[in-house]
C-alpha cells in the first residue's frame, strides 16, 4: 500500500554553507546525497511526495540528475528558488506527476493546504475538532521547529531542517498535531 510523505527545501547543488553546515554536512556534495538516501530508504516508487519547494539552485543539470534519482510520484508546490526554466525542467522528469502553487490535500478527513511559504489558514478555533480545521503544511523558513509558527495558526514546518534531513509521512504529522510537545 503506498503511503504519503511531505517535505521541502532540498536544495540539491545550493553550495552555500548556511544551507548545509545547520543540516549537519560538511559539502554539499555530502548533503545531496545523502538527502537522497535519506528520501529513498523511507519513499518507494510506489509512494506519493509533496514536496513543498526550492528542490534546486545552481547548476540545472546537476539538480535534475538529483530529482531523478528520487523514488515516489512527486507533486511539487513551488518555492521561490523554482524559476520558470526550472519548473519547466521538473515537467520533462519521470518522477514529477504534479506542480503547481499551492496543493489542496484531503487524507483521512483531514485538510490540509500545502504551499511553500508558511500560510495563515485559520486560526486555532479551539471549539472545532481539527478535522474541521485547514491545516497548513509549508517550508522556506529552513526552522528545526515544526511548530515554529504554530503560534499564528495551524501552521506545520516540514523542511527537511525540521525532520532531521528525511521526508515526513502524514500520518506522523497527524500525530503531532495531537502530541505538538513530542
Amino acid at each position: 500500500m503506498s503511503k504519503i510523505f511531505v517535505t521541502s527545501d532540498t536544495h540539491f547543488g545550493h553550495n552555500k554553507d548556511f544551507i548545509y553546515e545547520p543540516r549537519g554536512f560538511k559539502s554539499i556534495q555530502e548533503h545531496d546525497e545523502t538527502i537522497i538516501e535519506n528520501w529513498n530508504k523511507v519513499i518507494t516508487a510506489y509512494d506519493e511526495v509533496y514536496h513543498l519547494g526550492d528542490i534546486m539552485l545552481g547548476d540545472n543539470e546537476y539538480g535534475m540528475k538529483c530529482l531523478k534519482r528520487l523514488n515516489g510520484h512527486i507533486h511539487i508546490v513551488v518555492g521561490n528558488h523554482d524559476t520558470d526554466s526550472r519548473v519547466k525542467l521538473y515537467r520533462s522528469s519521470w518522477n514529477v506527476v504534479e506542480i503547481d502553487k499551492a496543493i489542496d490535500l484531503k487524507y483521512g478527513g483531514y485538510h490540509f493546504h500545502l504551499t511553500h511559504y508558511p500560510t495563515l489558514t485559520a486560526n486555532h478555533d479551539d471549539y472545532k475538532p481539527m478535522k474541521r480545521k485547514v491545516l497548513n503544511l509549508c517550508g522556506h523558513l529552513h526552522t528545526g521547529d515544526p511548530f515554529y509558527d504554530w503560534p499564528l495558526g495551524m501552521i506545520y514546518h516540514v523542511e527537511l531542517d525540521a525532520h532531521k534531513c528525511y521526508p515526513v509521512e502524514i500520518e506522523s504529522i497527524i500525530y503531532d498535531f495531537y502530541h505538538p510537545e513530542r
